[in-house]
């Protein structure tokens, strides 16, 4: 599994602020947890801080005894609502989604992404990728790209170029970048990076796939085979 997260919050031009979205717990051999959060930066850290909290009391229910990783959607869905409703204003809404993966033990890992509500969907064969936040600008690099058959280092790199690519089309999602990778019944977290802002490898990532995608449009079939194709249409049609 591949997790990846920007660090900028949002609050209007003048009230940006720096925070990581990407959590990790776990105890090595037996379990490991990600958490990735978007939304209302009071909620999501409320919800997270609960999380530590109740690791920390050996709550009846924590991330370090919980049966499985459904379970720990649920878990960390009713912290979530619990947290947005003590902010609830005249009806505003102070909403958080969540994505949660990891593995427990030798049951097979999975990734789940948490809705407001509550609720929440996994991954398929068709939908090998889950996101939150400011999804859209990074989305069309993920859906051409990934498939279930590719390895952790391609997904990892698919992961940073689609955030890229939301990073230069929306001021909000901002470095550091973190990124995480885990390897399927190691149980143990290694493969974790933070890129800042002045990362030499994100800048020759965002090179390279800037001048790739120019030698890719100047390669494109000229312009002149669409007029073809609109003539040939208006022929068929009978237009004049």
């Amino acid at each position: 599994m591949v997790f990846c997260s920007d660090s900028l919050t949002n609050a209007g031009i003048d009230q940006v602020s720096t925070y990581s979205k990407m959590f990790h717990f776990g105890i090595e051999g037996e379990r490991q947890f990600v958490i990735l959060t978007a939304g209302n930066l009071a909620t999501s850290q409320a919800t997270i801080a609960r999380v530590k909290i109740d690791i920390k009391q050996n709550a009846e229910v924590n991330l370090l005894n919980i049966g499985s990783i459904e379970e720990a959607a649920d878990y960390l869905g009713d912290l979530s609502r619990v947290q947005q409703e003590k902010r609830t204003i005249e009806g505003k809404k102070f909403e958080a989604s969540f994505i949660i993966g990891g593995q427990i033990g030798s049951a097979k890992h999975e990734i789940i992404l948490v809705y407001p509500e509550g609720n929440h969907i996994t991954t398929s064969m068709d939908t090998p990728y889950l996101q939150i936040g400011e999804s859209k600008y990074g989305k069309p690099i993920l859906d051409r790209i990934l498939t279930p058959a590719l390895d952790l280092d391609t997904c990892a790199l698919c992961a940073l170029v689609s955030m890229d690519s939301t990073l230069r089309s929306n001021l909000s999602v901002g470095p550091p970048i973190e990124t995480l990778v885990y390897k399927t019944g190691s149980l143990t977290v290694t493969n974790y990076h933070r890129f800042d802002g002045d990362s030499e490898f994100l800048r020759d990532l965002k090179k390279s796939w800037d001048q790739l995608l120019k030698n890719a449009f100047v390669q494109l079939p000229p312009l002149k085979w669409a007029t073809n194709w609109d003539k040939s249409g208006r022929e068929r049609s009978g237009a004049s």
